[in-house]
């Protein structure tokens, strides 16, 4: 017997054998129950690392428990293949395409996975950067753009220089490009959309449908799409023939407004500022904040800064003249780009009174307490009644923001309305690496959309890159001259490429049918595997990615062209690997390698070590120690079962009539271990304390293994060394095969039947319960598992401890908790 196995051995012949068979080929239909489990797909960067290794284990995992459970498992893989980083490469390097720098990083990461022994259906790999995938992606863009839902506008994108792109808002965190972190510019540019916007109420409500998701996801995709029920107020310019509207949750309020403010970019400051004196400088104040990003432009610690435009606006309720100023703090993206300055009842608004020496005036006042403008330390966001604002005084503030809404509407001055932070989907790539925007415009018809027996409109592969800010595509005559397909005349095709989220909002429905060169997938095939029942990936993609799949979602339904109207039935969101405290990253020097791992400790250890250090959810500290521990455990696994092969394999082990002594000790142990491994996975997804367990029951089979063989059962060595290996089987799939195959089993341990508990086997003889004197824990002793509580009381007061600790004291009553305790009350 080896003190170690051989990793490297073992894990090339489990690898290549599960090829041969094509073990983990799935059929579109079977007899048994569907279940589809996937990982979010990865960008083909280069290399995996641990953060990838993390969640590819814990998808691997469920799909081989849910398979040995006796379910039909889809658990597929792909490439989200298009983007950036590839054409940037291909700048830097010159000669290296994006396409060829893709496809070897694909090749590299899918030997790398295919290293550690995940069940995946190769057969159904997708890359979303081949032809035969992005033709699909076209379509749908084509379905969307009949149903009204793409369109084109110009508008203030969000410019990162150093990629020569554009962002949409979600890809901008605190004013940086979230990829290469230089900071964001802002552009007039026309772009494509997507309304989203249409499902705002839909995408908002049916969250609620969502009872597998985390509340932290659902919650920030609630405050995403930022759905607030108030109204919409004009307001004239005086001595203008303008006007300017806007949106307030509080209409109780519009009595206290006292200034208004503009977003410096607002269309109507230019016509109020004309031939005043401090127009310069307020043109010179715009573009200053332009480039500025809404999170240091809305954040409560930036400072808020305004200039008065010298106009002024009339408020519709008291005609009285307000000052218009515009100000940093307001932005042309949300709302109307116009707030009404209401400082006795709004803290941002009390702030910026102050500074500006603007009046404040009190309209809403609380039951018993008279406040004054002229002392308050902050602005009064609280209950009260309506004061200073005509013939609403008197009325209570919940009452009145519905009263002053009917006012306006009846005065023609407002209306209700519910605004929405979510704003359209922003598609347009000013790139080349990316699907094709299926549209050519042409001088007689205008944008046309590109027939559907045309598609795909393919990617040239004889492009130049260079860091223009120009997409490469501009460049080149051969893909930008085409005929228009109404009229024949010349045409020019459109060449923005799409935003990668566009093909990862619907890769898993491809996924049914990778190979369909007529259809982006089979309705039967996809009707029967979606939607998907376990989705896993990082709770950063929790607006971006989500978001944009449930929206495509409901689209797809409502066109008929497919059932279900949420994409994923049940999400985990898993942690991040950190080291030394920080996420691993090249450039804090503290990136672990996988494939050094693999080399040194085996797939195997590579895989325990992820999923026992730490639960899924959280994030997960990296400690050399913890995985030279799971490497020593994976040898101990091997050193007690693999000397026993051939003892357990014969045909005469008989199953005792019965069990007693250490035998049923050890069969409790067995049973209990199946039982918590069974509920951790399938319940809590508590992968951590499902090893911890099947690292209890090895240790309980090491003290088994001493008893003498007299007094042992064959029989029970053999049920728990079965029941080890298939518990063992999800985490540590090679080992696990190789000890399977040598304690005599045929076939893959992947096509076995995961193990059920015996009740029976799990029900204690003794238990231990808690002696309790007046509620205070004083004792602990062994009673039997199965005694009623008048007997178990008795067998309490009679023991000589527990009249030692009552001592002279008076009994009151004895309280019995079968199972758990007895408490004493006594005086």
């Amino acid at each position: 017997m080896k003190d170690r196995y051989d990793f490297k051995e073992i894990e090339a012949k489990c690898q290549k054998a599960w090829s041969e068979q094509d073990l983990y080929s799935v059929p579109d239909f079977s007899d048994r129950p569907k279940y589809y489990c996937l990982e979010m797909f990865p960008y083909p960067s280069g290399k995996l690392h641990m953060g990838h290794v993390r969640n590819y284990s814990i998808g691997d995992v469920v799909a081989r428990f849910k398979t040995m459970q006796g379910f039909n498992v889809l658990h597929p893989m792909g490439w989200d293949a298009f983007g950036l980083p590839a054409e940037n490469a291909a700048i830097k390097h010159g000669a290296l395409h994006p396409a060829r720098w893709t496809y070897e990083n694909i090749d590299t990461m899918r030997t790398q996975l295919k290293q550690l022994g995940i069940s995946y259906d190769w057969n159904r790999e997708v890359a979303t950067c081949h032809p035969g995938y992005y033709k699909w992606t076209e379509w749908l863009f084509l379905q969307l753009y009949k149903q009204g839902l793409a369109y084109k506008k110009k508008a203030a994108v969000n410019w990162c220089p150093s990629c020569a792109t554009v962002l949409a808002n979600e890809q901008v965190k605190e004013g940086a490009c979230e990829r290469c972190k230089s900071d964001v510019e802002k552009r007039e540019l026309e772009q494509w959309f997507f309304k989203i916007t249409d499902y705002a109420d839909r995408l908002l409500e049916d969250l609620d449908k969502l009872a597998g998701w985390p509340d932290k996801v659902k919650i920030m995709q609630e405050n995403w799409i930022g759905r607030s029920e108030g109204a919409e107020i004009t307001f004239s310019v005086d001595g203008l023939d303008e006007s300017m509207t806007v949106f307030t949750t509080r209409p109780d309020t519009v009595f206290g407004v006292t200034y208004m403010v503009l977003a410096p970019e607002h269309p109507l400051v230019e016509k109020l500022i004309e031939g005043q004196e401090q127009a310069e400088k307020i043109r010179d104040f715009a573009e200053s904040v332009r480039n500025q990003s809404e999170i240091t432009r809305t954040s409560t610690e930036s400072e808020k800064i305004g200039h008065f435009t010298g106009a002024y606006c009339i408020n519709p309720v008291n005609d009285e003249k307000i000052p218009i100023l515009v100000a940093n703090y307001v932005l042309m993206e949300y709302g109307t780009g116009a707030v009404m300055g209401v400082p006795a009842h709004d803290q941002r608004d009390f702030e910026f009174a102050r500074k500006y020496n603007l009046p404040i005036r009190v309209v809403i006042q609380p039951e018993g307490v008279e406040l004054n403008p002229d002392t308050m330390t902050e602005a009064y966001d609280g209950e009260g009644l309506m004061i200073n604002s005509g013939k609403f005084n008197g009325t209570p503030k919940r009452d009145g923001i519905a009263a002053v809404t009917r006012f306006l509407e009846q005065k023609g001055l407002g209306q209700g309305r519910v605004n929405y932070r979510l704003r359209d989907w922003l598609i347009s790539r000013q790139r080349y690496w990316g699907a094709p925007i299926p549209i050519v415009y042409c001088e007689k018809c205008g944008a046309v959309p590109v027939p559907e027996e045309d598609l795909p409109v393919m990617l040239p592969m004889d492009v130049a890159f260079k860091p223009t800010g120009r997409s490469p595509l501009e460049d080149h005559p051969g893909f930008v001259n085409t005929t228009c397909p109404t009229c024949g005349g010349k045409a020019r095709r459109e060449t923005d490429t799409m935003d990668t989220f566009m093909c990862s909002s619907w890769y898993y429905y491809r996924y049914t049918s990778p190979r369909d060169e007529d259809n982006a997938w089979g309705p039967d095939k996809v009707r029967n595997w979606l939607p998907v029942d376990q989705y896993i990936g990082g709770v950063e993609h929790a607006i971006l990615h989500l978001l944009y799949s449930r929206f495509f979602t409901k689209v797809l339904k409502d066109i008929n062209l497919i059932d279900n109207d949420e994409p994923f039935t049940n999400l985990l969101t898993q942690g991040m690997v950190l080291k030394d405290g920080a996420k691993m990253s090249k450039s804090k020097g503290n990136v672990v390698s996988p494939e050094d791992i693999v080399a040194t400790y085996g797939a195997d250890t590579a895989r325990l070590f992820i999923l026992f250090a730490s639960p899924p959810e959280r994030d997960l500290e990296w400690s050399d120690q913890g995985v030279e521990g799971c490497y020593r455990f994976l040898n101990r696994v091997w050193r007690l079962v693999e000397p026993l092969g051939t003892t357990l394999s014969g045909s005469n082990i008989n199953r005792p009539a019965k069990f007693v002594g250490v035998n049923r000790d050890m069969r409790r142990v067995t049973h209990h271990s199946i039982k918590k491994v069974t509920e951790d996975i399938d319940k809590r997804f508590n992968f951590n304390t499902a090893v911890s367990a099947i690292m209890e029951l090895v240790n309980a089979m090491y003290q088994f293994r001493e008893v003498p063989e007299t007094d042992r059962e064959p029989w029970i060595m053999k049920e728990a060394v079965d029941s080890l290996l298939l518990l063992l089987a999800p985490f540590a799939p090679h080992i696990a095969e190789e000890l399977w195959a040598k304690t005599g089993h045929q076939g893959s341990i992947h096509s076995q039947s995961w193990p059920g508990f015996d009740p029976e086997a799990i029900v204690e003889d003794e238990i231990t319960i808690v002696v309790q004197i007046n509620g205070k824990v004083r004792d602990r002793m062994l009673v039997p598992a199965e005694i009623d509580a008048e007997a178990m009381k008795e067998l309490v007061m009679d023991q000589d401890r527990v009249k030692e600790l009552i001592g002279d004291k008076k009994v009151v009553k004895v309280i019995p908790v079968p199972g758990k305790l007895v408490n004493i009350v006594v005086k």
